[in-house]
């Protein structure tokens, strides 16, 4: 049986409460919780949005919501209509300098209690509702916000994001989500790494040629196409939660698990993680775009008409990036980033891939071993290593796979990653969320890519619907005598 961490009374309130987000992750999420008993019916959440709904209206879609994307959890009729009695409706555009505000201080009596403002709004936003909350008394000692990505579109911007909300909470109120952080197979490289010493003595450049990061999907862009045009994949992508992944892949073992001893080493990784100059773009940054192909037996359209536009658009769906981090543990070991959308398969997996025996004494040695980390859609672990083949004459050896399902063995169905991350923000843990500093890193990294191709000196590539994105992806890896997973299968 799961254990329960039971959290306190609390008020929770989302403003863009009718938007995706709201609908598809945060409420299922917390009715799972809620069916969990992680908190009970003293717990308030406030739902603000400015389409006007009365009470009984929305909590009617939000069931049926429920129905659509917790079917399972949903399944209980009390235990849906006790979870939708803890929702309260309130309309204000909070747009306007003249709204009243006046609802939302009478749905939250209680200044004793925790209370949480979650922003699933645009970040251009966020400034004036935390100056909003500090103007009408709403935010209290026991108070936090939490920010949904993207944190700004540049280095500049996202420091005037974290400016502006700054002026109204202290940094250690101020809770910047990523919602990777929250999938249990990036939480368990932690304890992989650190909890198995003698695997951890391999994680290095040492005994590791390369390690491969993909974050592939098979969808489009569907209903996101106006924010992912002006965002592309390296912002919705790589920017936040790619190097996020990565930090956790590289970095040291911290002093303990508090919030600032990881945060600290992610940041380390962050700031060693080598400098991207124009030079360095051309080399070893790949961006492509989907067009028109064929996918699960079916033809998809290209970028530009899911869009539903005719105009052309420079917007990538696919980035490769070749990288390194500057540090004793991985200097020679490169690092390879890969996102993109309609890709062939659907995966979000870590290659950690090992360096050959350096003098071999069997005549037919497979490949090298791998360590292969898959975080979606199944959590699981596999490690290819080389075995005596049973079916040969002599002493041969062949390549074998040990994998373990966590589902399968552990019988649980993992949470969704907002379920952990809502109530760790609740109970004020921000050890999953990411700080202020590593922000800027991750921009001040970013930014040269961004910059060099607005001057065109990188092409954009097409690449077709179904496939594993341009051709030149592969050679970026062949420089260095590697192959990207799916080409090691076949």
């Amino acid at each position: 049986m799961a254990h329960v961490h039971r959290t306190g009374a609390f008020d929770f309130v989302i403003f863009g409460a009718t938007g995706d987000l709201t609908r598809r992750k945060l409420l299922p999420a917390f009715l799972r919780r809620f069916v969990a008993r992680e908190f009970g019916a003293d717990a308030r959440i406030i739902c603000v949005a400015r389409t006007p709904h009365g009470n009984d209206d929305f909590r009617s879609n939000v069931q049926q919501d429920l129905r659509e994307f917790a079917p399972d959890t949903a399944r209980d009729e009390d235990t849906l209509h006790a979870f939708l009695g803890l929702l309260t409706y309130v309309t204000l555009d909070a747009t306007q300098p003249d709204a009243d505000w006046q609802a939302i201080k009478a749905a939250l009596p209680d200044t004793e209690r925790t209370r949480v403002f979650y922003l699933a709004t645009g970040p251009a936003l966020y400034a004036s509702l935390c100056q909003a909350l500090s103007t009408h008394g709403l935010i209290t000692p026991l108070s936090r916000v939490v920010l949904e990505k993207p944190i700004g579109t540049s280095l500049a911007t996202a420091r005037a994001v974290n400016e502006g909300v700054g002026h109204f909470f202290p940094e250690e109120a101020i809770y910047r989500i990523d919602h990777y952080l929250g999938k249990e197979g990036v939480q368990n490289i932690l304890a992989l790494r650190f909890a198995n010493p003698a695997l951890e003595k391999l994680w290095s450049s040492e005994a590791i040629e390369h390690v491969q990061i993909t974050a592939a999907e098979t969808v489009g862009v569907g209903s996101r196409g106006p924010y992912y045009d002006e965002a592309g994949a390296l912002r919705d992508m790589v920017q936040n939660h790619l190097l996020q992944v990565l930090c956790m892949v590289a970095m040291d073992a911290p002093a303990s698990l508090r919030a600032d001893d990881l945060r600290n080493e992610k940041l380390k990784v962050l700031n060693a993680l080598r400098p991207m100059t124009a030079d360095m773009v051309r080399q070893n940054v790949i961006r492509g775009q989907y067009t028109a192909g064929r996918l699960k037996g079916e033809d998809v359209a290209g970028y530009t008409q899911d869009l539903g536009t005719k105009h052309t658009s420079s917007t990538e769906t696919f980035v490769a990036i070749r990288t390194k981090i500057r540090t004793a543990r991985w200097g020679n070991t490169p690092f390879y980033l890969r996102t993109g959308k309609r890709l062939a398969t659907k995966t979000t997996e870590i290659v950690l891939q090992f360096r050959p025996q350096a003098w071999p004494i069997f005549t037919n040695m497979p490949s090298p071993g791998r360590l292969v980390i898959r975080i979606a859609p199944q959590e699981e672990l596999s490690f290819v290593m080389a075995v005596r083949d049973p079916g040969a004459g002599g002493l041969r050896v062949r390549n074998a796979t040990l994998n373990m399902s966590y589902e399968h063995s552990f019988s649980i169905a993992y949470q969704d990653s907002y379920e952990r991350l809502l109530l760790d923000a609740v109970r004020g843990d921000p050890a999953l969320f990411i700080r202020r500093d590593e922000v800027d890193a991750s921009w001040r990294w970013v930014e040269p890519i961004l910059d060099t191709w607005q001057q065109g000196l990188t092409p954009l590539e097409p690449y077709p619907a179904g496939s594993w994105g341009p051709a030149s992806a592969r050679a970026l890896l062949a420089r260095d005598g590697a192959l990207w997973h799916e080409d090691m299968l076949t």
